[in-house]
């Protein structure tokens, strides 16, 4: 499933949207943003994606993957109990914090919710060290994952997001991952939505003020430093005909707490309210049945091996054309799930996006005679 995923983000984030360019963007009091419709894959809109920016406090949406990645394959347990080191402790008293103590026993949900609703760096260090041992082995392992995802242009140099020259992603990369966390671990991303948490009796609110001002948001997380300016990515989901889609806003270095909260809202408001999402095809779904060379059968069908969604502005989605461009000669033996060539989907002639099309069906090879006759035939044409 991960695979897969993968496959379609780095699909639909690398497509010519020539489409959404006929609608004039919004534009934000922010050094670079992104709206992504995380139900297609597609970008909607940009400005300055791949600008190398500090990922502040945004940097913990890597942390917290990895910690849900170790409980789901059972390393940590969401009830376990771990002391806390004097260097998670320590971690920047100015700082963003939960207020752990030294050796004082502390729960891997209580320092979860400490990350995700506090935004605490004391909390990121103590859960570093509970996956990986220490901080710098944590540090190796939020790299290789982000390398996993193709954040080509991410690096990171701590768990938490406090400045350093090392720590740099961008709105395409960060889109990216918070689009993985929300898909792979919906039972941990949760977590986001709640409005405050209390520990060590002192209670603190999210940072996220839309979860207050828009009821359709449901998560993500906000940063802020000196150098990276005020962050925030914010994730919704509303009502799509009979579905519901969900949009990803990143908003980068805006000027003030109130203005990156106004600015995502805008840019979420602004996608919703101009486009919408269709579903095309079904996984499975069978959009070709071309001819096979040398093979146990004649034909195969080729579809997609997971549904397809497109993102188009308002009353376009009857416009829509496509062109299906097969990888010919079909010769067997064909794998399931092997590529079988693209289908290309445009509007008024503007090239929308391009979808890899897959074999849905096993072929095996033919009898000797069989190969023969059509590697003669093939020879012909």
């Amino acid at each position: 499933m991960k695979k897969i995923f993968a496959a379609l983000v780095a699909c639909a984030l690398t497509a010519t949207y020539a489409v959404a360019q006929s609608l004039p963007s919004p534009t934000l009091a922010a050094r670079s943003w992104l709206l992504l419709d995380a139900t297609s894959g597609q970008t909607i809109a940009s400005q300055e994606p791949n600008m190398r920016i500090e990922p502040a406090s945004l940097t913990k949406i890597m942390t917290a993957y990895l910690v849900f990645s170790a409980i789901k394959e059972k390393r940590l347990d969401l009830h376990q109990m771990i002391n806390v080191s004097t260097r998670a402790w320590k971690v920047d008293a100015s700082s963003s914090k939960m207020f752990i103590e030294p050796n004082k026993p502390v729960s891997i949900d209580d320092l979860l919710h400490g990350l995700m609703v506090q935004s605490g760096n004391d909390a990121a260090v103590a859960l570093a060290e509970a996956v990986a041992g220490d901080e710098a082995a944590f540090v190796v392992q939020m790299n290789r994952e982000a390398e996993r995802m193709g954040l080509k242009s991410t690096h990171f140099a701590n768990p938490h997001g406090l400045p350093s020259t090392d720590n740099y992603s961008t709105a395409q990369d960060l889109a990216t991952l918070a689009t993985r966390v929300i898909t792979d671990y919906p039972e941990f991303y949760k977590i986001d939505s709640i409005k405050s948490f209390k520990y060590n009796n002192i209670d603190q609110p999210n940072r996220n003020r839309l979860l207050w001002l828009d009821p359709t948001v449901d998560g993500m997380k906000t940063g802020h430093t000196e150098g990276a300016g005020f962050c925030m990515i914010a994730s919704a989901k509303r009502p799509n005909g009979a579905d519901t889609r969900r949009l990803i806003s990143v908003v980068l270095g805006a000027a003030s707490d109130s203005l990156r909260t106004q600015e995502s809202q805008k840019l979420l408001n602004w996608g919703f309210q101009n486009f919408e999402t269709v579903k095309l095809y079904a996984k499975g779904q069978a959009i070709a049945t071309p001819e096979v060379w040398k093979g146990a059968q004649n034909q195969v069908k080729i579809g997609f091996a997971h549904d397809i969604f497109v993102t188009v502005p308002k009353g376009v989605a009857a416009k829509l054309k496509s062109v299906l461009e097969r990888k010919d000669p079909l010769v067997a033996p064909i794998a399931i799930n092997s590529n079988a060539g693209k289908l290309n989907l445009s509007v008024d002639g503007k090239p929308l996006v391009e979808l890899q099309v897959v074999a849905l069906e096993q072929i095996n090879q033919a009898s000797i005679v069989g190969r023969a006759w059509d590697s003669l035939r093939l020879w012909l044409k």
